[in-house]
């Protein structure tokens, strides 16, 4: 038999593995159910959607659009390159795309080689001498094919690719998650900078009060007692600042590290009183099938689930190979590829099970189960996903309300103390009055800032629910040319 002979073979092996028609065959004789979503019913509106619903939604613009300030745009991009939770992601993606091809690569013949030498020596009582010394050599190629008759081998590659396309879903969910983050610290950072300026201003203020009441101390017109107060109240707008400052290092840290960089100081845009959050349409509740990372990641593991039933299935059927070697041998190296190979074998093989104690049962019984597993934690995504939505339009409608009622609050308690310090100083007023309305003012300015940090809080958080930036392509995520 020739080498010819050999390649004729393997020729053919391989040609029957692509060949379209074959293929066809073995995917009618696929074994398993083939995936169909579950059916799952969602309301017509969001719980709290305002306006009419429609097919235009927040998510549908690029972070860029949604968050306007220039400092922050920086901080996301840097993130988006930098950030090593997304580098972990990004090469989670690389396996799983890898383990496609492992898993695919059993739908083809396994073509491998092998040698030997050997070298022995003997005693042969008829020969002069009584020892004799024998070389041998030999090389062949062996040739190994599984034909996916039951489509076991299809379905563990079905499985895989769905794998493969969940931790892309996990690395673009990680991809929102890090922007959300992103924004909301940077937007935490600015109510805190806001915080320590209404601070400073308070100290100046009790400064300037306590300045006042010595010198009417010193004079005779007052008690010490009026003095002792402002001075604690000085005093306590201190240690409000070293506590804010210790904060405002704290969250520019989380910040860095969210952009993979070493603790250091964060640059500011937009002061957080001239923040505006932008418009937030909704968008249809059927769209965040579509655009949820976390939701389409449960789809790809019920699709994983549904493949693996598959398996299952076929492991109760016989597997049928083809297997062949061929090769040479000789008692000289240089001769061994000179010869006509002598070594062969061409062979077909069945192999299927018959008892193994319920093991395969059992398997298919697991694999059915979670498959119910994965349609539960779908549909329980999906509520989750409704939820998040309108928890975020609850917030984002009732701190329309409650910044109205602060900034009412804010600017009569700023007249009261201006009306309080000029009755004090003529007279008509004690500085209990006036030191009731400071320390009523400066609380009240931090709920203020905390609602209008809030209410941008509610935009990322509404954007990351619906899905935003889901049909960005994966490199637009991080152009910056794009994003400038």
């Amino acid at each position: 038999m020739k080498v010819s002979r050999l390649v004729a073979v393997l020729a053919v092996m391989v040609a029957v593995s692509g060949c379209s028609t074959t293929t066809a065959a073995l995917r009618h004789l696929q074994v398993g159910p083939n995936y169909e979503r579950p059916a799952t019913q969602l309301p017509e509106r969001f719980r709290g959607q305002a306006d009419s619903a429609d097919a235009a939604s927040l998510a549908d613009l690029p972070w860029w659009n949604v968050f306007g300030d220039p400092a922050l745009q920086r901080l996301v991009r840097e993130a988006l390159e930098n950030n090593y939770d997304l580098k972990t992601a990004i090469a989670r993606v690389e396996q799983f795309r890898a383990q496609v091809g492992v898993a695919a690569s059993d739908l083809y013949p396994q073509v491998g080689y092998g040698g030997a030498a050997a070298r022995e020596k003997t005693f042969v009582p008829l020969v002069p001498g009584g020892n004799h010394t024998m070389n041998f050599f030999s090389g062949v190629l062996d040739v190994a094919w599984e034909i996916d008759v039951w489509g076991r081998i299809r379905r563990s590659t079905e499985a895989a690719r769905a794998q493969f396309l969940a931790s892309a879903d996990v690395r673009r969910g990680v991809m929102l998650s890090l922007v959300s983050n992103v924004a909301a610290g940077y937007f935490r950072l600015l109510e805190l900078d806001r915080e320590r300026e209404i601070a400073r201003s308070s100290a100046e203020t009790y400064q300037q009060t306590l300045d006042f009441f010595t010198q009417r101390y010193e004079g005779g017109k007052d008690t010490k007692l009026s003095t002792s107060r402002a001075e604690a109240s000085l005093a306590a707008s201190f240690a409000t600042i070293a506590r804010l400052d210790e904060a405002i290092l704290q969250q520019e840290n989380a910040i860095r590290e969210l952009l993979g960089a070493p603790p250091g100081p964060i640059d500011r845009g937009t002061p957080l009183t001239t923040q505006s959050p932008p418009a937030a349409p909704l968008g249809l509740t059927s769209d965040l099938l579509q655009r949820r990372p976390d939701i389409l990641r449960a789809e790809q593991d019920m699709v994983t689930a549904n493949a693996e039933i598959g398996v299952a299935v076929a492991n109760f059927f016989p597997r049928i190979g083809l297997a062949a070697f061929y090769g040479g041998g000789s008692d000289d190296i240089g001769d061994m590829f000179k010869r006509d190979f002598s070594i062969w074998n061409i062979a077909g093989s069945v192999s299927g099970p018959i008892f193994q104690g319920g093991r395969l049962v059992e398997q298919y019984r697991a694999r059915q189960a979670f498959w119910d597993e994965t349609i539960a934690a779908y549909r329980g995504t999906i509520i989750q996903a409704l939820r998040e939505v309108a928890d975020a339009l609850a917030s984002q409608s009732k701190l329309v309300e409650r910044r109205a009622a602060q900034e009412r609050q804010v600017k009569a308690l700023a007249q009261a103390v201006e009306l309080s310090l000029d009755r004090y100083r003529m007279g008509l007023a004690n500085y209990y009055e006036v030191l009731e309305a400071e320390q009523q003012l400066y609380p009240a300015e931090d709920a203020l800032a905390q609602s209008q940090r809030d209410q941008l809080l509610t935009v990322v958080t509404l954007y990351k629910a619906l899905g935003g930036g889901w049909n960005l392509a994966e490199d637009a995520w991080t152009d910056v040319q794009r994003a400038r």
